[in-house]
């Protein structure tokens, strides 16, 4: 690499202030809270990157190689230079791929202001070397230690001047020059080599056992022999009493010149499991869609009439949770994940009142009139952007209170960048290809490698490694991915263009696999490749997506049928998905009974029952049945029917507590006489009249449970019929994403706030003439009400820009560099530098007025 020709910056600032707006622009896009709020000037911006809180964000954000190049520059001198932070990667043996990616690796640590300097002159932001270096409460993540000056800082001289003759080294007359002279032994490979050539198989032992880390050991007030020499040739130093450290020249020689035990340059590549034709992918993903749709109108239809009981810390309780996952024939896991996704897509929510429980959302019904790849885009999205994260429920928060669906504190702000990045990388393999899990997991923690406080912890595994085991999982469940491949409407969602290779190019079949490769070929994506460049969609682009992926999805899903096959067992078969008014009355007749391709209903009494009572006659019913069966109507379902509408109604059940009529005072008496009528504490009270101390609800069930029909009727005596009802909750909005940190900036925000930085620094770095009444500590300008008036006047006639200290409204001051253009009325109108726009400035409120150095425009 050349030197730079432009005078080396002194500073971050300096360095900040020499870059332009585009260099300006990707730091404050890549390191968002560096504009919240927006800097005033270059020097508060650079003081602001070197916060610790702004740095660590920083640095959890850097590819593997890219921070293992920020850990060398922290075990290198301040400054370094390009060479040898080289050779701490690339080791003795120079490997040609470090040398290779190192530009690319300092050229992003300078894009983000962790870096600065020249290439004879590297710095690392002092905050981030005091985060990396070596300390011995916080080691290296190199595994170094200090060096010899750092580790003999507090020796005595002559304790040093001892060891350098120990080492065979001439004496000198004072301790740097010591210090100086051991080091230089220790970073010299012939003579260092030969010292060791020297040392007893045990003493070279103990060196290799300390060499990758920690450095640090503990030894007895009376050292081993093998112990002793090293300590007497300073290639152990003490640092405390009982405790000794390995010089990290030292170590770097034992290392070959390495800082790391393994340098990863390079990515790893994401290894391809099996390939299937893209027809089988994306039929498979629309099969899984189709099932995503039909359990997310079932859970919210098993919850039409008002849904569990929201607990009283929030959430739903572990046995609403179990009776759901038995509703919906899945695990209790999984269960969770699609109440959590209606709940995200806005389709659920908690109703608000006193007793307060869950229920449909009025989207939930606008939902369901959508077509079905409009329905199944708006589950996708939601599921794509939400921070709620069902994989973690039934763990333990901070304060050890288990996690519950829908409750609180399940949002985790990494989730749908890790869920974004984990779809990327499978759009860049090839189409119909699906990837090794590990090999999806190993290039995730390249990428990401640092790890931030984790309450979320299982097992060696880290929060990020399971959000991406539980985005395969749910990717499939959802129809995005097909036989873990990216489905053709997967990769719309993601805003993703065409697949890098055809599948025709691959192995096909259902169960082929590809051969492994461990070389980096077109399916390893770098970081600089089509999976790297995958942005996350704005809302907008985002709405486009969802829209496409819809359109492509729509052929694949089954048409909805208007009939069913009839069944002499009484059984209706719905062969496929059927039209909703259809569906809606027959889960009104019949009970679902098998699901899986072909939906299996029966019919029972109780069903039926259900069906009279929401209004229906036995002709409504024989005629539905007529009209959408296939086949005739069975001669048993007839029966059952008239049956059922033969004994509805018989008895009556009002209000007393609650009475039981009938006409015919022989079924009152076999109900009194039958003992299950006991706990109904029934008396009678007329002839055909019985009185009940139960409700009327109670008394429907229990007189329900006798094999009997009873209809409840009104305070007239008019039957009461209960239709189908759906409780709904007030109108909510679906539930907001946790933001991890603050949200990138747009387009209009950027350039917004570097016109107003750069503005601020032309103001706080012009040179001015000095006043007679000067400022104090360098802060506004000073002078009295008839010298302002004076200057702002001579700087109308010559045109040239003045200096000013300026107190608003509100009594917020600041600096400004503005141009006058007219002063009239107690007022100057002039160029504001500072706003870059015209501006009009009460002189009443200038604090003082100051020319620019001559040798500004």
């Amino acid at each position: 690499m050349s030197t730079e020709e432009t005078p080396a910056p002194r500073s971050l600032a300096e360095a900040l202030r020499a870059r332009d707006d585009a260099s300006l622009a990707a730091l404050l896009r890549t390191r968002p809270d560096l504009i919240t709020p927006v800097p005033t000037d270059l020097t508060q911006l650079a003081t602001r990157a070197g916060t610790r809180a702004s740095v660590v964000r920083a640095l959890e954000r850097l590819d593997r190689f890219t921070l293992q190049t920020a850990q060398a520059l922290a075990v290198s001198p301040d400054p370094a230079a390009y060479d040898g932070l080289l050779a701490l990667l690339a080791g003795d043996a120079a490997d040609p791929s470090v040398t290779a990616a190192l530009p690319r690796a300092l050229t992003s640590l300078r894009e983000q202001a962790l870096v600065w300097g020249g290439t004879d002159r590297l710095r690392l932001v002092r905050t981030a070397r005091e985060l990396l270096a070596p300390s011995p409460q916080h080691p290296s993540p190199t595994g170094l230690g200090p060096t010899v000056a750092e580790a003999t800082a507090g020796m005595s001289p002559g304790r040093v001047q001892e060891i350098v003759a120990a080492a065979g080294l001439t004496s000198t007359h004072d301790a740097v020059s010591a210090v100086a002279s051991l080091t230089a032994l220790f970073t010299d490979r012939r003579r260092m080599a030969a010292l060791l050539d020297s040392a007893a198989p045990d003493s070279v032992d103990v060196l290799r056992r300390l060499v990758w880390g920690p450095p640090y050991g503990q030894i007895t007030a009376e050292p081993a022999a093998h112990l002793r020499w090293l300590l007497d040739r300073g290639l152990l130093l003490a640092t405390a009493p009982g405790t000794v450290v390995l010089p990290r020249e030292v170590a770097l020689h034992l290392r070959e010149g390495r800082a790391h035990r393994t340098t990863e340059p390079l990515p790893p590549g994401v290894e391809p499991a099996a390939t299937h034709r893209p027809q089988v992918v994306d039929n498979a993903a629309a099969g899984q869609a189709y099932t995503a749709l039909a359990t997310v109108e079932e859970l919210l239809k098993d919850w039409d009439e008002g849904g569990p009981a929201v607990l009283r810390a929030g959430g739903l309780s572990v046995r609403d949770l179990k009776r759901t996952a038995v509703a919906l024939d899945v695990s209790e896991p999984v269960a969770a994940f699609w109440v959590e996704l209606a709940y995200a897509a806005g389709l659920l929510a908690s109703d608000g009142e006193t007793d307060e429980r869950y229920a449909a959302t009025p989207a939930y019904d606008e939902w369901l009139e959508w077509p079905s790849g409009r329905r199944w885009a708006r589950l996708a999205e939601a599921w794509l952007t939400a921070t709620r994260t069902p994989g973690v429920i039934g763990g333990r928060d901070a304060k050890d209170r288990t996690l519950s669906a829908l409750g609180p504190a399940l949002d985790r702000s990494a989730a749908p960048e890790v869920r974004h990045r984990v779809l990327a990388l499978l759009a860049a393999l090839p189409e119909g290809t699906s990837p090794t899990v590990e090999s999806v997991l190993a290039r995730l923690h390249w990428e990401r490698p640092t790890r931030g406080p984790q309450q979320d912890r299982a097992g060696d595994e880290d929060l990020r490694t399971r959000l991406a085991r539980w985005t395969l999982a749910e990717a499939e469940s959802l129809g995005v991915t097909g036989r873990g491949a990216l489905s053709s409407q997967g990769r719309a969602l993601l805003g993703a263009p065409a697949a890098p290779v055809k599948a025709a190019e691959q192995p096909t079949g259902p169960g082929d696999k590809l051969p492994v490769h461990h070389h980096h070929d077109h399916t390893h994506s770098h970081p600089h490749s089509h999976a790297h460049t995958l942005e996350p969609l704005s809302a907008s682009e985002q709405a486009v997506a969802s829209a496409t992926a819809a359109r492509l999805l729509t052929p694949l899903l089954p048409e909805p049928l208007d009939h069913v096959l009839l069944q002499a067992d009484l059984t209706a078969v719905a062969p496929g998905p059927l039209k909703r008014p259809l569906a809606d009355m027959l889960g009104v007749l019949a009970d679902v009974e098998s699901k899986g391709g072909a939906t299996v209903y029966r019919f029972t009494p109780g069903s039926v029952r259900r069906a009279l009572d929401a209004g229906r006659s036995a002709s409504d019913l024989h005629d539905f049945l007529t009209a959408h069966s296939r086949t005739p109507v069975p001669q048993p379902l007839a029966y059952l029917i008239d049956d059922v509408a033969r004994r509805h109604g018989h008895l009556r059940i009002g209000v007393a507590s609650a009475y039981v009529r009938c006409d015919d005072d022989a079924v009152l008496s076999e109900i009194l006489a039958d003992k299950r009528s006991a706990n109904l504490r029934l008396r009678r009270l007329a002839p055909t009249v019985l009185a009940a101390q139960a409700d009327p609800a109670t008394l429907l069930d229990g007189l329900r449970g006798m094999g009997f029909a009873p209809a409840a009727e009104s305070a007239e005596g008019d039957v009461l019929i209960t239709r189908a009802h759906s409780h709904r909750t007030p109108p909510r909005t679906a539930p907001d994403p946790v933001p991890d940190g603050p949200p990138a900036p747009d387009n209009t925000l950027l350039s917004a706030a570097i016109r107003a930085i750069r503005a601020g620094d032309l103001a706080s770095t012009t040179p001015r003439k000095p006043t007679e009444t000067p400022a104090p500590n360098g802060d506004l300008p000073r002078t009295s009400p008839p010298e302002t008036l004076a200057t702002m006047q001579a700087a109308v006639m010559t045109g040239e820009a003045v200096w000013i200290g300026y107190v608003n409204a509100e009594g917020a001051a600041s600096q400004r560099v503005i141009a006058p253009i007219r002063v009239e009325g107690g007022f100057v109108t002039a160029y504001d530098h500072t706003a870059d726009e015209v501006r009009t400035y009460p002189l009443h409120r200038v604090t003082g007025v100051a020319e620019l150095a001559d040798d500004q425009p």
